[in-house]
């Protein structure tokens, strides 16, 4: 079965439109339309049916989109295993990650591993990193590199590389600084309690994410409300949000490289979060995947990367 041709019929089933399929897959709709036609006739039957504008799957269709993933998967897979018998770093290797550790993290490691390995295509997608442990776990992403879960996740490896250490913020024109004394905070850093930040609006990521989960623990074990004004996933965002005085937020330390907004420091409450890697425990790494994993772990806090074969 022609893996290209039930790609373009998977798109097809999730978008469920022949256009948005193709500006997906960056092909015509004519180019979508021959290619289902190509996997009808390799089945010898009708997989959908156009009403209009809409597509609806038959009874074939429905039985073969139950399996398209894992037939693709397992293809993958397959190919994966013969290449790494060359012992060759080329091809492809899809890797999801969030816009935070694309600026903040990846810089170096992307361009060591591009010289390195000229032979590579990087597909690098940004997405949140729930979204990419949903993506790698289901097969359209080979490797992952986010904010790592708190708890084990079934079906995935979990690697941490980096230790990102988290820091409450806030800025000049909040009432928080206005309340007290121009001389009572130095280099850019405010004293302050839990309960002080309770009693005013946040900004923070959504509600979901691994990152939110650690703040709003926090708060939780020191039954206290959690006052959110926005949500969202951008922390650069965050940052300007909170530099011109809407809330106070959670930003990791490595933003916080200028003078818009001041850290505050909260007594005996320290957190941080765990930045790295996440793959497929039932699925080969293809070369190109591990040595990427390789030049993560180069630049890391944690040491070596244990890849176990699956089984």
């Amino acid at each position: 079965m022609d893996n290209t041709a039930l790609q373009t019929f998977l798109t097809l089933v999730q978008t469920g439109s022949f256009t948005e399929a193709a500006e997906k897959l960056y092909l015509s709709q004519s180019a979508v339309s021959k290619r289902i036609a190509t996997l009808e006739n390799e089945l010898n039957c009708r997989l959908l049916d156009r009403i209009g504008k809409q597509v609806l799957l038959t009874e074939a269709g429905k039985v073969l989109a139950a399996r398209a993933r894992s037939l693709l998967t397992e293809m993958e897979d397959t190919r994966r295993q013969i290449q790494n018998l060359s012992e060759t770093v080329q091809g492809t290797v899809s890797i999801g990650t969030s816009h935070h550790i694309g600026l903040h993290r990846l810089p170096e490691v992307l361009r060591n591993y591009t010289r390195q390995f000229p032979m590579v295509e990087l597909d690098l997608q940004f997405m949140n990193s729930e979204q990419v442990c949903a993506a790698v776990n289901n097969g359209q992403l080979e490797l992952g590199v986010i904010t790592l879960p708190l708890r084990p996740m079934e079906h995935l490896t979990l690697h941490p590389i980096w230790d990102d250490a988290l820091e409450f913020v806030i800025g000049r024109a909040h009432p928080l600084v206005k309340s007290q004394q121009a001389n009572s905070f130095k280099h850019n850093t405010l004293h302050s309690q839990l309960n002080d930040l309770s009693r005013h609006e946040a900004i923070l990521p959504s509600r979901g994410t691994f990152t939110r989960e650690i703040v709003d623990g926090v708060f939780a074990q020191h039954n206290l409300p959690l006052h959110t004004k926005m949500q969202t996933n951008y922390l650069e965002t965050i940052k300007m949000l909170v530099s011109v005085g809407l809330g106070w937020s959670v930003l990791p330390r490595k933003m916080l490289v200028d003078t818009t907004v001041l850290r505050i420091l909260v007594a005996e409450v320290n957190i941080s979060r765990s930045l790295g890697a996440v793959w497929h425990s039932s699925r080969t790494l293809s070369n190109a995947a591990k040595q990427f994993l390789m030049q993560l772990e180069q630049t890391g806090d944690h040491g070596t990367i244990t890849i176990t074969p699956p089984a």
